[in-house]
């Protein structure tokens, strides 16, 4: 059953039990057109719905939100014509009158019997945005939750300017040597087998001829002549047309040639998609849950990889011809590679105090009309949904933090790291300060959440001293209170030359510092230096928890798990992990029979720095 099958027979029932529920919502509008204004008001339902998401006007019920009742007004089968004519009531931006019935289709409006009578249906397709927005009587309308709101000036001047980038959209670029008969029905069909899942808006086509005011409408066909989009949708031999647009070199690289794995996948978008996305599944299974009958576990959230890749597509500069890339690095990350560069506005590159290369997330599709037909199949949600997706996981600690690299200047990859944001790495390292939080913070304990969200700034200050750029966390992300808590402690700090609409937030200075060898120097003078790195980073780990950790124990122990982590990030190579451990022991003691270090208690190896420490020839001079 159709959904506006199931909302007419739920008015029905209420009528007859003269019961109530609101059934409207931001794309079903009851009218009644008994009253003076009622015209009117349709006019303005049917402009809000053309610059939304489209939707379905019901004439001929009245919805009394007051009375908490419906009244069925019935269709005036009079006003039939004057209906068929809604397409002509609007204008653009410039206040020049237009012709919408692409988009208020009149062959598709339906006299439905209801009750002792009949209503009429209208049904209003979406604008695509390089058509938005259309005004009635001089005011542009969108429809949001159940209302018919004025879009306001700014939002139209802004629209306005995407419309002129809109309009040269790659993707509906001629395909060289292509002609009609080089699509195929089949693949048009289940097109619009999907158009139709909710609401029946085309029917099905016997041969591409018939198909051919369709094909141009949804931007397929121009001029007769097929488009990219049309051939990356429905052409047959897309290769042969297509090129590297129509193609994906995935890779399996363990750093092992034997177990290494390539797969080159050719095809039409869609099917495309499904194999790079299968392509990926197949190689980061990782075991099976027990639960849920025996469902695969991944290395990577699910939803996580589908939009990546479904972005990466949706997304790339189809005026290029050099194919994408997908490349697995087995417990490390995915990387998808593929020709596009970042808007300017995007960018945030700034040297204030330390780099800030920071992508930040602005919703704007850059291949408008192949994003439509995405989000026909499910594959493209928009919204910027890709990077909020691959934040929103960092942060709930389900993949390590995110990050870009911009190879030239139309060639992007996206690297999905493996792992946590709040992973052993950065739990020892705000555990070897939290003395120092502690003061920050009067006494509070941070919670996990604000210590992931720590994390993710620490780690991207990282990631950009090395020219990798990170999704910024804007105001209206989800963590946006605990980050204004870390920034009320002075934990950390907005930078004077960001953006004020993004701001961007670094890490208090002092809980970034890796390095105590001033410290050091003033305790052991030019002993210090005539130390091997080793001995060196051993004093400073415990000079730093003596001086900003609240551990009641810097035992060998402590020291050796800290170092390895904060070179090696994690725990991988066990046997690696415990040679170096002893190694520390060993080193230690070296420090303690020479009096770098001494212990707090004679019995317990609980070690601070010897801030009384006498020069004196040891084994350290051989």
């Amino acid at each position: 059953m159709r959904e506006i099958d199931r909302i007419l027979q739920q008015i029905e029932n209420h009528i007859k039990e003269k019961t109530y529920e609101q059934v409207e919502t931001d794309k079903i509008e009851l009218k009644d057109l008994s009253a003076g204004d009622d015209w009117k008001q349709l006019y303005k339902s049917v402009c809000a719905f053309l610059n939304a998401k489209g939707g379905i006007i019901v004439i001929g019920i009245k919805e009394d939100t007051k009375q908490k009742q419906f009244n069925f007004t019935k269709f005036n089968p009079h006003n039939e014509s004057k209906v068929k004519q809604l397409s002509e009531q609007f204008t653009d931006d410039e206040g020049k009158k237009i012709d919408l019935s692409e988009f208020i289709r009149p062959d598709l409006m339906e006299l439905r019997p209801f009750l002792d009578n009949q209503v009429c249906l209208v049904f209003i397709e979406k604008l695509p945005d390089e058509q938005k927005y259309v005004l009635y009587n001089g005011e542009a309308y969108e429809r949001q939750l159940t209302g018919d709101k004025r879009i306001p000036p700014d939002k139209i001047k802004a629209q306005k300017e995407l419309k002129i980038e809109l309009q040269n959209a790659r993707e509906l670029q001629f395909v060289p040597n292509a002609t009609l008969n080089d699509l195929d029905i089949d693949k048009l069909n289940e097109y619009i087998q999907r158009l139709n899942k909710d609401i029946k808006v085309e029917t099905l086509k016997p041969d591409i001829s018939s198909a051919l005011s369709f094909l141009s409408r949804k931007k397929f066909v121009r001029d007769n002549n097929p488009t990219l989009l049309g051939m990356l949708v429905c052409g047959k031999y897309i290769f042969d047309y297509a090129g590297g647009r129509c193609q994906v070199d995935c890779f399996f690289d363990t750093g092992i040639e034997v177990a290494n794995d390539k797969k080159v996948f050719k095809d039409n978008i869609i099917s495309l998609m499904e194999s790079c996305i299968g392509f990926v599944f197949s190689k980061t299974g990782t075991g099976i849950k027990t639960e849920k009958g025996g469902s695969v576990l991944f290395e990577y959230p699910e939803r996580v990889v589908r939009e990546t890749v479904n972005n990466a597509l949706a997304h790339r500069d189809y005026s290029n011809d050099k194919f994408a890339n997908i490349t697995i690095i087995p417990n490390k990350h995915i990387e998808i590679r593929n020709p596009g560069q970042f808007k300017q506005e995007q960018l945030l590159r700034l040297d204030e105090l330390i780099p800030v290369r920071r992508i930040i997330p602005i919703a704007k599709a850059q291949n408008p009309n192949l994003a439509d037909v995405l989000k026909t199949f499910d594959r493209w949600e928009g919204r910027g949904w890709g990077m909020s997706t691959l934040t929103n996981f960092a942060l709930a600690n389900s993949i390590d933090i995110p990050y870009y690299r911009l190879y030239a200047e139309n060639d992007i990859g996206l690297f999905v790291q493996k792992g946590k944001v709040l992973d052993d790495e950065m739990i020892i390292w705000i555990n070897s300060f939290s003395k120092y939080i502690l003061h920050k913070t009067n006494g509070r304990e941070l919670t996990n959440e604000q210590k992931t969200v720590l994390a993710y700034f620490y780690k991207s200050e990282l990631l950009n001293k090395l020219e990798r750029y990170t999704i910024l966390l804007t105001p209206d992300n989800n963590h946006y209170e605990v980050i204004k808590d870390l920034e009320v402690y002075g934990i950390i700090a907005k930078l004077s030359s960001s953006p004020a609409l993004y701001p961007v937030y670094i890490v208090d200075r002092i809980l970034t510092k890796k390095e105590f060898s001033t410290e050091m120097r003033k305790i052991f003078g030019g002993a210090y230096d005539n130390l091997k790195n080793e001995y060196k980073a051993i004093l400073e780990a415990i000079y730093q928890h003596n001086e900003f950790s609240t551990t009641s124990k810097v035992s060998a122990n402590l020291i050796g798990n800290y170092l390895y982590l904060r070179d090696k990030k994690a725990v991988i190579d066990i046997k690696d992990y415990d040679i170096f451990k002893r190694k520390v022991r060993n080193w230690i003691n070296k420090l303690e029979k020479n009096g770098y270090i001494v212990r707090k208690d004679s019995d317990k190896p609980d070690y601070i720095i010897n801030k009384s420490f006498s020069r004196k020839p040891s084994l350290f001079d051989n």
